[in-house]
């Protein structure tokens, strides 16, 4: 497995992102115009730098200007894509199969929402792709899925549909069970529920749904 990890421009717990980073390791780091600040902060050097930089302290620029090594993907402001989708095509583009996305969320609430809906093409690919943050991680499921508590975020999953509908959704081995369930976008059914044991599953027959692991 090829991991790629991004460090995107919104709020991030630089606490949490040492002591996650700490523990993990990564074939390619990217950085994403401000999130270029947390990567100084957190002593890492990207591989590539993605952006228009007009969030960027020019002392940060200056400084990663001078390592050679890093491919620049500069882009003027008005452009279609934001930063972190580029990002993504970027990590697409060098065979990565799985994505860990740091500073997607906290900020700008239509940033966070279009980072969600950017994991949907990743899902489409069959690449795994993660937002995290200290509370939450975020990632799309199109079907069966196993779920262990040793692996678990956070004490809650919730499930929120990004399709219309998501049909024929059954949870097994939840505190709150489903059989065969329809749900669509609107409803809160399927938020905050909790494994029972060490594993549980859920199974749907169409559609997409957005999980989210975590802890108060």
């Amino acid at each position: 497995m090829k991991r790629c990890l991004i460090i995107t421009g919104g709020k991030l717990d630089l606490a949490f992102a040492g002591s996650f980073l700490e523990q993990e390791h990564f074939d390619k780091i990217i950085a994403v115009d401000a999130g270029l600040e947390a990567v100084k902060a957190l002593g890492l050097e990207p591989d590539m730098i993605v952006g228009d930089f007009d969030t960027v302290k020019p002392g940060i620029l200056e400084y990663y200007r001078q390592k050679e090594h890093i491919i620049w993907d500069t882009h003027q402001p008005e452009k279609d894509e934001t930063d972190t989708e580029l990002a993504l095509l970027k990590a697409q583009a060098t065979g990565c199969t799985q994505i860990v996305i740091l500073g997607a969320t906290g900020g700008r609430m239509d940033h966070m929402l279009g980072n969600i809906h950017l994991l949907f093409p990743c899902l489409q690919k069959g690449i795994e792709a993660y937002i995290l943050d200290s509370q939450n991680r975020i990632y799309l499921i199109d079907g069966y899925h196993t779920f262990r508590s040793s692996g678990l975020w956070g004490r809650y999953v919730s499930f929120l549909p990004l399709t219309e509908h998501v049909d024929g959704i059954t949870l097994t081995g939840f505190k709150y069970p489903l059989s065969d369930k329809d749900i669509e976008i609107g409803t809160s059914l399927c938020i905050s529920n909790e494994l029972t044991g060490e594993e549980g599953t859920i199974s749907f027959t169409d559609g997409v749904l957005i999980v989210v692991e975590s802890h108060d």
